[in-house]
């Protein structure tokens, strides 16, 4: 039909061949991993695809959890709590993904370590940024539980009264259950690959790792289970 909209054409602004490869810039994307003729070993791919993938879902989790922050400040729980599930998903998908890295040998890997630097995943601008949105997140939450007139203990035990809220709670213990599995998992690939009982590339023991793997940014959530069972115990 004469005048139809050629389809094979690129219309975005760009040197790329299709659409889509400008939309996403896939030309830029794929460039950021070292080529063949840089790598120490060809397992260096993995490592840095492994890792820039994970500051991706990182940085997505954050913006959500931190939108939900804003929109619990503005009363919109509904809303708070659907970034909140994604948010948690985006954690969901990174646990997994950790297993690439147990798909390295671990001498192997030594050759990889050297040229890594001072370089070491506390450094991690995504989970620097993830991490700081937690407290305003509880915040605001809790700022909210505390206009509604209830402790958490009453949250719980009337939590088909104040369905949102409830739900709300339960999302934020699934984020914080979410990034502690993440720290556990982090810590197994560690101590597979280099051990349990070495410096890392930052001169931080990796049975460092260990300890942090119990830390939880909202124990006030976990310690209501205890409230809870007690209070249980004491009506019956």
């Amino acid at each position: 039909m004469s005048g139809a909209e050629d389809y094979s054409e690129p219309i975005l602004v760009g040197d790329s061949p299709s659409d889509y490869e400008r939309y996403l810039r896939t030309d830029e994307l794929r460039a950021l991993q070292k080529g063949p003729d840089e790598w120490v070993h060809r397992d260096e791919l993995l490592f840095q695809v492994t890792h820039q993938t994970s500051e991706l879902w990182l940085k997505l989790s954050a913006a959500d959890a931190d939108e939900a922050a804003r929109l619990l400040e503005e009363g919109d729980l509904r809303a708070a709590h659907r970034l909140l599930r994604r948010s948690s998903l985006c954690i969901r998908f990174l646990i997994p993904q950790l297993e690439m890295l147990e798909h390295m040998s671990p001498w192997e890997y030594q050759e990889i370590r050297k040229v890594l630097g001072h370089g070491s995943g506390f450094d991690s601008p995504g989970w620097t940024e993830f991490r700081r949105v937690f407290p305003r997140l509880g915040q605001s939450f809790h700022a909210a539980r505390r206009a509604a007139g209830l402790t958490l203990a009453d949250l719980y035990v009337h939590a088909r009264e104040h369905e949102q809220l409830y739900q709300l709670a339960e999302a934020l213990l699934e984020l914080d259950e979410q990034a502690q599995l993440w720290r556990m998992r982090h810590y197994q690939v560690v101590a597979r690959v280099i051990g349990d009982q070495v410096v890392g590339t930052q001169g931080t023991p990796v049975e460092l790792l260990g300890r942090l793997v119990t830390k939880v940014s909202y124990p006030e959530l976990w310690e209501v289970r205890n409230e809870l069972t007690e209070l249980s115990k004491a009506s019956t």
